[in-house]
């Protein structure tokens, strides 16, 4: 894994070891945060491919975060493109445990309206045309998919 500066001035490259307890994912729209501060980007190399971008790390609040953009800047992936398990293979090479992922859906509740905000707890997953496991090829595992979320997001 290589450490470089955020706006890419710096050419040289430096191995380091980097980490972060909390990832967020950035969806449509979502492509920075503005309140990063000692901001690095960091392009990590997975068995699964390389992720939708390089991950910048960067603290919040005095909390080391990393931040990743889920369709890559500029939107270049569709949803069906997203290397959704390169993405999740590196956040967890960089040591992290919890991951807030942003995404930006319509509703078919009229009390939901555009910008309104609202944390799940549970999901349904309509994968489609993709890997959606890091299981197969010999590996079989069953995994639950009934609690997904901290029971902590629940007590909102």
């Amino acid at each position: 894994m290589t450490i470089s500066s955020v706006e890419k001035s710096a050419a040289v490259s430096v191995s380091v070891s980097v980490s972060a307890d909390i990832a967020i994912i950035g969806g449509s729209g979502l492509y920075q945060m503005q309140d990063l501060t000692n901001k690095r980007s960091v392009s990590i190399s997975t068995p699964y491919g390389t992720p939708s971008d390089d991950i910048v790390l960067g603290e919040l609040n005095g909390v080391t975060v990393a931040f990743l953009t889920r369709h890559g800047q500029g939107h270049k992936f569709t949803p069906s493109e997203v290397p959704y398990r390169a993405n999740i293979y590196a956040l967890k090479t960089l040591g992290v445990r919890y991951v807030i992922s942003v995404s930006a859906v319509g509703s078919l509740r009229e009390a939901l309206k555009p910008l309104d905000m609202v944390i799940p707890d549970q999901m349904i997953d309509m994968t489609k045309h993709r890997n959606s496991s890091f299981f197969g090829e010999g590996a079989v595992a069953h995994v639950a998919m009934l609690i997904l979320y901290v029971l902590k997001s629940r007590m909102f």
